[in-house]
């Protein structure tokens, strides 16, 4: 398989090129165009279960789609529609990703979709609630981004502050506490709240765009049930 992605940090789109028998799995909804020969089909990944978690606590799709070149090799395209960039990362068995609710968009199939639940005082304070998406398995996914995207590598010991509502994908063994960005009075002026400061080892990656407060709400309990078809 052999992937490029257009238009980066403008509206991108990720262009996949599948020989016979290749897919790429996908968010629902994420497909664009694809050439004649390919097949699309909506599955369930990680089984009735599964997809009920991933739709009620971390936003993703109950259902996922694949796109197949069953008969021939062929070209397709899929999207987020939002204005940012596209990641392509590595996921091996040693190097499993916590990801943004939100932020997946495809992967090969060998990569797994699953969510872990962070504890309580990290689900109380975070904007990510108490699950997050955990990417784990073998092979490359895809993740879109509000904005530009960035990635910081994390040194034995060092410790990097970002503001939650900025937060992507990191390491799932990457090292991080809540805590407030300053006392309480300095933290009510700056404008600053709860941040996540994280100590390396690690890779992390953030964005430059936080979510609007509208799309908080969508994001939301309410939201959820109402868009659960």
């Amino acid at each position: 398989m052999h992937y490029e992605i257009l238009s980066q940090d403008t509206f991108p789109m990720l262009q996949v090129s599948l020989e016979q028998g290749e897919k790429i799995c996908c968010e629902r909804g994420a497909m664009i165009s694809m050439s004649q020969g390919l097949e699309l089909e909506g599955t369930v990944k990680g089984g009735l279960v599964g997809g009920l978690v991933r739709k009620f606590f971390t936003n993703e799709s109950f259902f996922t789609q694949s796109i197949t070149a069953s008969r021939n090799a062929g070209v397709a395209c899929v999207g987020a529609g939002d204005q940012g960039s596209i990641l392509a990362l590595g996921v091996t068995p040693s190097r499993g990703l916590l990801v943004q609710k939100g932020s997946y968009l495809a992967s090969t199939p060998e990569v797994e979709i699953g969510t872990r639940m962070q504890g309580i005082i990290k689900g109380l304070t975070s904007k990510e609630g108490f699950f997050l998406i955990r990417l784990s398995g073998t092979g490359t996914a895809f993740l879109t981004s509000r904005g530009a995207a960035h990635r910081f590598d994390l040194e034995p010991g060092e410790v990097l502050t970002v503001d939650n509502g900025h937060l992507l994908a990191w390491d799932e063994g990457l090292s991080y506490t809540m805590t407030k960005a300053a006392g309480f009075i300095s933290s009510v002026t700056s404008g600053e709240g709860l941040v996540c400061k994280f100590t390396g080892p690690g890779t992390l990656y953030i964005h430059t765009m936080k979510y609007s407060s509208v799309e908080r709400e969508k994001r939301g309990c309410l939201g959820l049930l109402l868009n659960i078809v």
